[in-house]
């Protein structure tokens, strides 16, 4: 029967379109499974949680049966949802989700429009960094930076030996590429001439392999497009000390140098990590290895990259 109100016809005209009773349960029990699925629940722990008997579950998600209204609030209540997200139709709940990832975006653009044009740049290549396509390559290339006595050494050959991948140490690559010493390096070509050498040495490295884990220099992070290379090629971790910890660490590697003029050497530790932090926590995740030994150390990073592989 047609509305009998203009007031009527508008009410009617905005309601969904009445469902049948079989249709009703259809619906009913494919949201029921939806919400279980969506919560990770067994039908046999979606049963133990609402006190309703398997069988009955089963009736109720395959729309094949009818259910009391007080054993439906228990399912409820155990999937931690109301009533209305269940008898919510496949057009409600769409036009929620659109609404939520339309509000989502705005939230997004409104944070872009915030930011100051320097930082434009840096967020853009973050997404892309991220969210792009390259995103498991860059999973299976592990790069640690972080100055020395961090751990990258330590922890990257036990990462690499966990994994059963290369662990290329970017210093060794140099040092074999020229056929000489790091320190005679910089003695005749200077720190502009390590650095093209340096990049030039990643990039061959990366070429070659899809899998390895890569610990690189400290100070990669001051040449902004090797560094930038690496952040878009590699998953990249910083592993972070207190000063006195990486200044112990080189002692007990057996370098004394540190030892002379310690006072001076600690300053000079304290202001290099200060100048490069805002750059170190560029990476994509940082694992703090302070206090710790290499085993707590360790299962701090395989836990980061467990979080960033989900």
């Amino acid at each position: 029967m047609p509305p009998h109100s203009p007031l009527e016809a508008k009410l009617a005209f905005g309601r969904p379109p009445q469902l049948s009773g079989e249709q009703f349960l259809l619906s009913l029990g494919s949201r029921v499974r939806e919400l279980r699925n969506r919560r990770g629940m067994t039908r046999k722990t979606l049963a133990h949680e609402s006190d309703v008997s398997e069988r009955h579950l089963a009736q109720l998600e395959s729309g094949e049966g009818n259910i009391s209204v007080l054993l439906l609030r228990r399912v409820a209540a155990a999937l931690s949802a109301s009533l209305e997200e269940l008898f919510a139709s496949e057009q409600q709940t769409g036009r929620h989700a659109d609404h939520q990832r339309t509000s989502q975006k705005q939230a997004l653009l409104r944070f872009i429009e915030r930011l100051p044009s320097h930082r434009l740049e840096e967020a853009a290549a973050r997404l892309v960094r991220d969210f792009g396509p390259e995103q498991d390559l860059r999973l299976s290339r592990i790069a640690l930076i972080g100055l020395r006595g961090a751990g990258k050494s330590t922890l990257g050959s036990k990462l690499a030996a966990e994994r059963n991948i290369p662990l290329i140490e970017l210093d060794h690559e140099i040092e074999k590429e020229t056929g000489m010493p790091l320190a005679e390096i910089f003695s005749l070509y200077g720190q502009s001439g390590y650095r093209a050498i340096e990049k030039r040495t990643l990039e061959r490295v990366l070429g070659a392999n899809e899998n390895a884990v890569i610990p690189v220099g400290g100070g990669i992070v001051s040449e902004t497009e090797t560094y930038d290379y690496l952040l878009a090629h590699c998953y990249t971790i910083w592993l972070k000390a207190q000063p006195e910890e990486h200044m112990a660490r080189v002692i007990a590697q057996g370098d004394f140098r540190a030892m002379a003029g310690s006072d001076r050497a600690m300053e000079d530790l304290r202001r290099i990590l200060e100048s490069r932090e805002p750059l170190y926590r560029k990476a994509d995740t940082c694992v703090d290895t302070s206090g710790d030994s290499a085993d707590v150390s360790f299962a701090k990073l395989k836990a980061a990259l467990q979080a960033a592989s989900q």
